[in-house]
């Protein structure tokens, strides 16, 4: 377990990580997470991404398609409500929506990851079921970029063939490219 002052270091230099990510260069839309459960903090990236317009999205369940995630816009005062897992997010009504095909790329959070682009996430797979159009039409999909604490990577986990791989891994120490 991290200690606060542990967390806001290792979310600072996360920011500058990704600040470095080649996939994240031209990205003008991009979905991003609030930080649950010791997961890395992603807000000082989100500042530096507000300052150069990006415009950022968080994940929502899709209350029609189970399973699934549709992208609201987030920004400063928006208002957030706990969905069925306890994570705060904007309701589905609340203005427009991106989908999944229109972001240019996704952070989101690992509990444990390999250089292979071996992902671990919290089991749910709504980031496979979300983004497994990618498979069949990759011109359309974001990067996808799992964000994690560089000790949350371990030598080898199993990939499943529903598995949506990996663009890249960006924790508080470096970069993996995967793709």
């Amino acid at each position: 377990m991290l200690s606060p002052l542990e967390q806001e270091q290792a979310s600072a230099s996360l920011a500058l990580n990704l600040i470095k990510n080649p996939d994240l260069h031209r990205a003008r839309h991009v979905a991003i997470y609030l930080p649950n459960d010791g997961e890395i903090d992603p807000h000082p990236y989100m500042t530096m991404a507000r300052r150069k317009g990006i415009h950022l999205y968080l994940p929502v369940l899709h209350p029609i398609h189970p399973g699934k995630l549709v992208f609201s816009p987030y920004y400063d005062g928006v208002e957030l409500t706990a969905n069925r897992f306890g994570i705060p997010e904007p309701a589905f009504s609340s203005g427009l929506r991106r989908p999944a095909w229109a972001l240019d790329a996704v952070l989101f959070p690992l509990v444990g990851f390999d250089e292979n682009g071996g992902r671990l996430g919290m089991g749910g797979g709504f980031y496979d079921r979300t983004f497994a159009f990618s498979r069949q039409r990759p011109r359309l999909a974001p990067k996808l970029i799992g964000l994690a604490h560089d000790f949350q990577k371990v030598k080898k986990l199993p990939v499943e063939p529903w598995d949506v791989p990996l663009h890249s891994v960006v924790t508080d120490r470096q970069l993996y490219r995967v793709k």
